[in-house]
């Protein structure tokens, strides 16, 4: 008598799995790879967007990074660029445009350094 008793209940939840299961988004492959350098080109502080003259963002194949003599090691996790060091640990978010966005507390409050890789194209350095 019990397993006739939990049968009907879970006909009763396949659909609700199934409608689950279709509606769960996709994690997207990562196909492209973000290593590179990326050109500071923004910063926004205070609510007021300034143009950015910071050093570059520098992430190379081997999963290590450097960024104003902060050397470390990065993590692609979905959309997050993840910088850690043995002291510190903080994430970028990926951006559609080759744009990491680093957001960190300053001596202004929240400041967010927008970043743009340079993409080198038969010999000529442009922003995309």
């Amino acid at each position: 008598m019990g397993p006739v008793r939990v049968a009907p209940g879970l006909l009763r939840l396949l659909p609700l799995a199934a409608l689950l299961l279709v509606l769960t988004p996709a994690s997207p492959a990562q196909t492209a790879s973000v290593s590179g350098r990326y050109q500071c080109t923004q910063a926004k502080m205070k609510g007021k967007v300034i143009a950015c003259n910071a050093a570059p963002l520098i992430l190379k194949n081997d999963g290590h990074f450097e960024l104003r003599g902060w050397e470390g090691s990065y993590l692609v996790n979905g959309q997050w660029v993840e910088l850690s060091d043995s002291l510190i640990k903080t994430r970028a978010k990926i951006e559609p445009g080759h744009k990491i966005v680093l957001r960190y507390f300053g001596k202004h409050g929240f400041v967010d350094m927008t970043y743009e890789r340079r993409v080198v194209e038969l010999g000529k350095t442009a922003l995309s």
